[in-house]
């Protein structure tokens, strides 16, 4: 083999990279065991102790953790929050911000109102009640709603106008938080809209930094560029607010009282009230340092007092000490101590000129796109955020720098002043830039919420929790070590099938792939879940294959009467081809799925891309540079590839499979029209995800198990549920079912609830009644809906779609032949339709739940994966026959080369239905849909490869020559 030294150098700086990124799980791992042996209250404060110190060179705790591959909300849990829309500042934004005081309190009374009513409703309730007579086309057609109110629009019409334009912000702001979290990194997160006053459930896998979050999902990205003040010009109404304020807040003076004090007390009680009078009388300035470096910031102040300040200048400005069009802003960031580059606690005040209706002098609108970027001035990098305009916003922001030459301009993102630059000349093309001392994290993030667009109106976080693994730990463990047993078995099986060296040589391809896809994976800080185990799964399966398809070819040059140096030349030389096609076409699969899927889907695709690259290096090189070393020495002088066990199976076998196609037509067809019937008559199971549900947050008196919970549950249930652990303390179980998910009746919640009452009671250390259970003890209920939405659920139909036509361009291009890519197309479409029918028909009495939801669809990602891979390799040593044997007749060509590789294609069948079958008897019930899929997908892959594709291809180059 040529190139050696690059194969082992590549190999090498692959392994030293991968080894340091999972040292960071090792590592962190190591710490998380000593603190829980210290128990729950003091780990965390073990830890807490321990975020800043370096636990290896150049890490602390904390970036390791950061660093380290994470697992999902299925496997280890993460980070639950309910966000709330904002609804009162849209209804204020639709009016037109009217100062009606009856207004702002029905806005207040309904916002306050926690049922799961409409808050439209609501909100017209209350006003109706504080103004009887109220007209609402008066009210709201001032505002943003005056083209479509007039004054005969009839009451009717406005709720439902309004309600629309709820309804919209909600779905808006929905979207913006999906795309900001796929863009923040987040791998599978579950968000799903909660059923009343506009709530929203975000569940994040593995977050390590809940702050950021916060922060990141309760921006409204409404980013404005002001003109603003110097501190000159407006001093005076500095010192007018300071002495307004002032003189509001000095009451009529009191004598100090001394009754019973020494004289040291009395001096102290008498500076004590002096300093009072003093900052009475000098109330603003007390809290607030007036002046500044120049620009726009007109003074600073402390972060404990800046909503006291806040509050001092709206009094200001009620009592018009301060201009009408004056408004005082924060800035972002505290300021740095030059000297030390460590933040203090203050905050610069910036004054900003605004007008009465609030528009900004130019909107965030006119960004078309924001990035992250490093600045480097005078030997300093600073990261910032570049922005680029329209045409419409390049215009009007020329005007504005040119207009302004020598001034700042504010960037105000949500309030917030961002940064001030002054302008020194017109800037044109519409570029620019915000800085403000941020982190390359900060700046990313910046981007991420520009560019995932503006919410119609802000959220705010009503509710936060740590949540544990929905799959639970003996679950997982469960999975594990059935995982463990399976790979165990399958490198027994690979030495019995090829003998104790090729067998441990390809065992040792096996872990090597497996090291090197988690490695990579963790420099990814990829996020690992039940869907990403699938794409581990599948470049298992592919991995073992290609060694079992090389292995097969040595062994064919072996029987030749070859030499063994000549028989592994020979062996790997024709084996290339067909694992660089199914590799390649599996990848292209992959890539399309993770530009056009989303959450899981995405997950899938990334794990087996990276595996798949991770077992084409293995099998192809690093094994063949075992073998020729191990040949050069003389090891292999004895090796047949092959065991008493195995030596006479499937030797030269001639069955005559294309001469049975048309029977073999018969078990596909009648289970797809059964699986139609089936469709029509029973349906499929959708899962939560699919259907939406019920979810019941449950508080025990005690800490209790997932596992056994579910197991209770259960069978009242029809199996529909999902358990998830809310909280750290392990007494908090959240419940979500979609059963009977049909029926809205009261006589359902009932049914409901009594099934959990009955269900859970066992598991209290003190049983409840049912009326207090109902009350106390399930803490909250509320209706959610599909977390795979239409739009979700549309594009990973597309993807699948795409992933399928572009599986059939590839392989057109390759083989130049149509023939091949119809057959391609229709075995694998089959082979998934198959599953789909076989779950239809099935799933009502099997003695396991076979629910369709987001593992389902991994599932079968993963089986189109696997059933290309089979199709790809038959075909290639089809063509391989063909250029062999041109004049041949073509049935006898097609029928040699299905007898050539039935053994690999049996034997790479059986290796991958064998860890699946481990994993489906030993892996735990909530993980048996998953691998009852993946177990069908690998019976009817192997079917439809010899009886679907390989006839399809040949009937339709037979038709194709009579056409000709």
């Amino acid at each position: 083999m040529q190139n050696k030294g690059f194969v082992t150098f590549v190999t090498v700086s692959l392994a030293l990279i991968c080894a340091f990124y999972l040292s960071f799980s090792f590592v962190t791992n190591h710490y998380d065991k000593k603190a829980e042996a210290m128990g729950e209250l003091a780990g965390r404060a073990y830890l807490d102790s321990m975020a800043n110190e370096t636990v290896m060179p150049g890490y602390t705790l904390k970036q390791a953790r950061a660093q380290q591959i994470g697992l999902g909300l299925d496997l280890k849990g993460g980070m639950n929050v309910v966000l709330r829309l904002n609804a009162g500042d849209l209804l204020r934004s639709l009016a037109g911000n009217p100062e009606d005081a009856t207004f702002q309190k029905a806005i207040e009374q309904a916002g306050k109102n926690n049922s799961q009513g409409d808050y439209i409703d609501e909100f017209v309730k209350q006003y109706k009640a504080l103004e009887p007579n109220a007209n609402l086309a008066v009210v709201f057609g001032s505002g943003d709603l005056r083209d479509q109110i007039n004054p005969k629009t009839s009451e009717s019409e406005i709720i439902s106008l309004l309600r629309e334009k709820y309804n919209s912000a909600i779905d808006a702001s929905f979207n913006v938080l999906r795309t900001r979290i796929d863009r923040f990194g987040v791998v599978a997160p579950n968000l799903q809209r909660l059923e009343g006053q506009g709530r929203i459930l975000v569940e994040l896998p593995g977050v390590k930094d809940p702050e950021r979050v916060r922060e990141l999902l309760q921006r409204s990205a409404n980013l404005q560029f002001w003109r603003t003040y110097t501190y000159q010009e407006v001093a005076d109404d500095l010192i007018a607010a300071n002495a307004r304020l002032s003189e509001l807040s000095t009451p009529a003076a009191t004598p100090v009282d001394t009754t019973g004090l020494d004289s040291a007390a009395i001096a102290q009680a008498q500076a004590k009230a002096a300093e009072q009078a003093m900052a009475q009388s000098n109330a603003l300035f007390s809290l607030l340092v007036p002046g500044g470096r120049g620009g726009a910031v007109v003074g600073y102040a402390r972060k404990a007092d800046m909503d006291k300040i806040d509050s001092m200048l709206r009094v200001a400005k009620e009592h018009r000490a301060i201009r009408e069009d004056l408004t005082l802003m924060w800035g972002a960031k505290p300021i740095e101590n030059p000297e030390t580059r460590k933040a203090t606690e203050l905050y610069e005040l910036y004054a900003i000129r605004t007008n009465r209706s609030m528009t900004p002098d130019l909107g965030g609108d006119a960004v078309t796109s924001a990035s992250s970027d490093i600045r480097n001035q005078f030997g300093h990098s600073e990261p910032m955020v570049s922005m680029s305009m329209d045409t419409e916003g390049a215009q009007k922001w020329a005007r504005l720098t040119k207009d302004n030459v020598g001034r700042a301009i504010a960037v105000v993102l949500d309030g917030v002043v961002y940064s001030a630059p002054n302008v020194n000349q017109e800037i044109t093309g519409g570029n620019s830039q915000i800085s403000g001392s941020f982190t390359m994290e900060e700046a990313g993030d910046l981007a991420n919420v520009l560019n995932s667009g503006r919410m119609e109106t802000s959220v705010v976080i009503e509710q936060e929790n740590v949540v544990g693994p929905t799959l639970g730990q003996a679950s997982i463990k469960a999975g594990i070590i059935s995982f463990a047993i399976a790979l165990v078995l399958l490198m027994i099986y690979m030495c019995l099938a090829y003998g104790f060296i090729p067998g441990m040589v390809a065992n040792s391809a096996l872990i090597i792939n497996s090291f090197f896809t988690l490695g990579i994976l963790a420099s990814f800080h990829a996020v690992l879940t039940l869907s990403g185990i699938a794409g581990l799964v599948l470049t298992l399966g592919m991995a073992v294959d290609a060694n079992v398809l090389i292995n097969e070819r040595i062994k064919e040059e072996l029987r030749k009467g070859k030499d063994m140096t000549r028989a592994i030349a020979d062996g790997y030389g024709n084996a290339f081809s067909a694992i660089f096609d199914s590799n390649l076409t599996t990848i292209i699969t992959g890539i399309v799925l993770f530009f056009f899927g989303t959450g899981p889907i995405r997950g899938f695709a990334t794990t087996l891309i990276i595996g798949l690259i991770a077992s084409f290096i293995t099998a192809v090189f690093l094994t063949r540079m075992i073998f020729e070393a191990l040949d050069k020495k003389g090891k292999l002088k004895s090796v047949t590839y092959d065991t008493p066990l195995t030596r006479n199976v499937l030797v030269n076998p001639n069955y005559d499979i294309l001469g049975s196609r048309k029977k073999g037509y018969i078990l596909p067809v009648a289970l797809l029209a059964a699986g139609l019937l089936g469709l029509f008559t029973i349906g499929l199971n959708n899962g939560i995800e699919f259907s939406g549900g019920r979810n019941y947050i449950v508080k025990f008196d005690q800490k209790v198990d997932n596992d056994a919970i579910r197991t209770a549950l259960a069978p009242s249930l029809d199996n529909k549920l999902v358990l998830t652990s809310i909280g750290t303390e392990g007494d908090q179980v959240r419940i979500s079912t979609n059963y009977k998910i049909e029926d809205d009746s009261e006589a359902v919640e009932d049914e409901i609830t009594n099934k959990l009452y009955e269900g859970v009671k066992p598991y209290f250390a003190s049983a409840p009644d049912r009326d207090t259970f109902i009350h106390e003890s399930i803490v909250s209920s509320q209706k959610v809906s599909p977390s795979m939405s239409d739009d979700i659920k549309r594009g990973a139909l597309i993807a699948v779609g795409l992933a399928l036509l572009f599986m059939a361009l590839y392989i057109l291009i390759r083989f130049r032949d149509v023939a091949f890519s119809i057959g391609a197309f229709a075995s694998v479409t089959v082979t998934t339709l198959l599953i789909i029918s076989i779950y239809a028909l099935t799933w009502k009495f099997m003695p396991f739940t076979m629910e369709v939801d987001q593992n389902f669809i991994a599932a079968l990602l993963a089986i189109i994966g696997y059933a290309i891979n089979d199709v790809v390799i038959v075909f290639d040593r089809i063509r391989e026959e063909i250029g062999l044997h041109p004049k041949a007749d073509r049935a006898s060509i097609i029928n040699q080369a299905l007898n050539a590789t039935l053994s690999r294609t049996l034997n790479t069948s059986f290796t991958t239905f064998l860890v699946m079958a481990i994993v489906f008897a030993f892996g735990g019930a909530s993980m048996r849909s998953f691998t009852f899929a993946i177990l069908l997908g690998v019976i009817f892959g192997t079917y439809c490869t010899l009886f679907i594709a390989t006839p399809i291809a040949y009937e339709v180059a037979k038709r194709r020559q009579e056409k000709k």
